[in-house]
């Protein structure tokens, strides 16, 4: 069902907007309106206008917040703000204490990693590098050479030149090392050098010791570095964890104020003959806020309870659906079992306001229809025991859906006399799918579930256009109420079709044909001339627009497409008889395969192939179901126009 909603207007002095927010409106589910938009008749209407004090705070604790592994589980407890404030400052000061040392230690990592991989060819030189670095009558060029250009230079190059090369190292592609050269050779060799490809590499003048020694001391110096990191990272967690019950309740109170502060962006601000050269406090106070939103019935009455003894505080209820000019949001109320089924009247749209609530129609059918395409007592059972132990443990709605499909399932193999596909352990209380014929005249023999699901059909088409007239009764739309295609002209229509199908196959006689003539011709006349018998009680002057031909061409299609729309659908409903029928040959199939005909089955394939039908054949039924529901069922009364019911957020008790 739907819960009754009542429009209400909150007002004030603009000042006292945060203690009612707090006080009261954190405790009722209230869907807030844009006042500005509600109240366009109301003179002198100005936005409220404040900046959110609690948004850079809140954004802060939000950092540490999603950082928690599990801050659902974490208990919180109740803060002033003041007190969520200084946790949120003082939270921080310290992690940012942490985070700049952590920046510092990343820096250090970088220069001594840069460091060590520059020194890292040469650890094989015996001299000191600080000692080779202040040389001042010597040349001295630390590098690499292509292992091709080397060759080359040693070959013809390097006897005739006053240098010494020291090798230090070398890879697949490069000679690392050293040369030295007099100073007043140099400019000749170092462009002797520079001809074979010799690459430069810089040496900073910060090591100590022989290159073996200063990589060692970068290699120790890096290891505690990373020591020290991790050491910052271990603070880190551990002032996470230390404060995590803190870091919940700070962000849980902050959440909720800057929530509640937001309200402002929804109210509306009224001045009370305020001047414009008045102060701002004075402003304040004679400046009111409104609030305006909708709140169940119940609420409604115990909000205005509550707040009968303030006097800071005035609720209006408006009652007069025609002073509302926005539809009421729905929120839907049902039990418990019908609950999960929910889900798919979201995923169709919400009922609108006023609009019948399918939910429990759907809950029934869904379950039923699917049961009767599933119809097996073992597999069923799991289908209840498994979605309802997944419905108790994840609150998943499409377990809670599937627990009560087997239930139905369930029922029918008791039905069918099936137990996890074996047809010898259970009576059939009605009959066999595969096996149970009827004959139809001018027909001949057809399976006894499929004229039974057609029938079951045409029951809910029927049951379809009647829901469909009570929606159309209560939103006074007369063309859906008497001339359309589910309405009462439609009913007459189908309801005969039905009557004389009923008749023809029990072998009855029909009635007369004045009778046949008037069941369906006339209703099809008022489906044809809907749109002028709908301006015509409406009282408008033109009765048909577009011209006569238009008029004629146009219907003639749409009572084609009609009577088109009705067969089709009427046929969709064999798919109920023919899954019934397909779930008990796949479990001769897998008992087949199984070698239980021979007496001594293979259980392990018995197992599998229940497990694989109940899985397979379980997702297809369940789609199949849901087809029929959207497109043979909703179709024909369900329109799903409704906005969803969102309450300002509630304060957790």
């Amino acid at each position: 069902m739907i819960e009754k909603m009542k429009f209400v207007s909150i007002t004030g002095p603009k000042a006292d907007i945060d203690r009612v927010v707090n006080r009261y409106l954190s405790k009722y589910e209230i869907h807030l309106e844009n006042a500005l938009s509600e109240l366009t008749t109301v003179r002198h209407l100005t936005p409220f206008l404040e900046i959110n004090p609690y948004k850079d705070m809140l954004s802060t604790i939000s950092s540490f917040y999603e950082e928690l592994d599990t801050p659902e589980q974490i208990p919180e407890k109740d803060l002033t703000i003041e007190q969520a404030l200084d946790i949120v400052s003082g939270l921080k000061s310290e992690s940012d204490r942490i985070a700049d040392r952590k920046c510092q230690l990343e820096e250090q990592r970088t220069s001594l990693t840069e460091s060590m991989r520059i020194i890292a060819p040469f650890r094989n030189v015996e001299f000191d590098v600080s000692s080779i670095l202040n040389f001042r009558h010597i040349h001295y060029r630390f590098g690499r050479i292509e292992k091709e250009y080397f060759y080359k230079f040693k070959k013809y190059i390097y006897e005739n030149l006053d240098t010494i090369f020291i090798k230090c190292n070398e890879d697949d592609q490069y000679f690392w090392g050293i040369y030295f050269v007099p100073e007043c050779e140099a400019a000749k060799i170092h462009a002797a050098y520079a001809a074979m490809h010799f690459e430069k590499v810089f040496i900073p003048d910060q090591y100590q010791g022989t290159a073996k020694e200063a990589y060692v001391a970068l290699d120790k110096a890096i290891h505690k570095n990373e020591a020290d990191l991790a050491d910052a990272n271990d603070q880190m967690k551990k002032l996470l964890k230390d404060m995590a019950s803190d870091i919940v309740s700070a962000y849980q109170t902050l959440s909720q104020l800057s929530r509640n502060f937001d309200v402002r962006k929804l109210a509306a601000c009224l001045p009370n003959g305020s001047s414009k050269d008045q102060a701002n406090d004075s402003e304040n106070a004679n400046t009111f806020y409104i609030l305006c939103g909708w709140m169940t019935e119940a609420n409604t009455r115990k909000f205005q309870n509550d707040i009968k003894n303030d006097s800071n505080i005035f609720c209006l209820v408006d009652d007069d659906e025609l002073n509302i000019k926005k539809q009421p949001p729905t929120k839907l109320k049902n039990p418990k079992l019908f609950k999960p089924f929910e889900m798919y009247i979201k995923m169709y749209g919400l009922p609108a306001y006023g609009e019948m609530d399918p939910t429990w129609f759907v809950a029934i059918t869904y379950s039923f229809i699917f049961g009767a395409m599933f119809g097996d007592v073992g597999q069923g059972l799991l289908l209840l025991i498994g979605g309802l132990l997944l419905y108790k443990i994840k609150h998943i709605d499409l377990a809670g859906i599937i627990s009560c499909a087997g239930v139905f399932s369930t029922f029918f193999g008791f039905m069918f006399g099936s137990f996890f596909g074996f047809e010898d352990i259970l009576k059939p209380i009605w009959l066999r799918p595969m096996n149970a014929m009827m004959n139809v005249p001018f027909i001949g023999k057809l399976n006894t579930v499929f004229i039974v699901a057609i029938g079951f059909g045409m029951g809910l088409i029927l049951l379809c256009m009647i829901f469909n007239i009570i929606n159309s009764v209560k939103s006074h739309d007369i063309e859906k109420t008497w001339f359309d295609t589910n309405s009462v002209a439609g009913l007459v229509f189908y309801g005969s079709a039905v009557l004389v199908i009923a008749l023809f196959v029990s072998g009855k006689s029909l009635p007369a044909t004045v009778l046949l003539l008037i069941m369906f011709v006339l209703p099809l006349i008022i489906m044809f001339l809907k749109e002028p018998l709908t301006n015509l009680v409406n009282k408008k002057p033109h009765l048909i627009e577009g011209g006569v031909g238009m008029f004629i061409t146009q219907g003639l299609f749409e009572m084609f497409e009609v009577l088109l729309s009705y067969f089709s659908n009427t046929l969709s409903f064999v798919r109920i008889g023919a899954f019934a029928v397909s779930h008990a040959a796949m479990m001769e199939v897998v008992l087949m395969l199984a070698g239980a005909e021979s007496g001594s089955p293979n259980w392990v394939v018995v197992v599998l192939g229940n497990l694989f039908v109940c899985g397979l054949e379980g997702l297809i039924v369940g789609i199949q179901v849901l087809r029929l529901e959207y497109y043979e069922i909703f179709s024909r009364f369900y329109k799903g126009t409704g906005r969803q019911f969102v309450p300002f957020g509630s304060r957790k008790q």
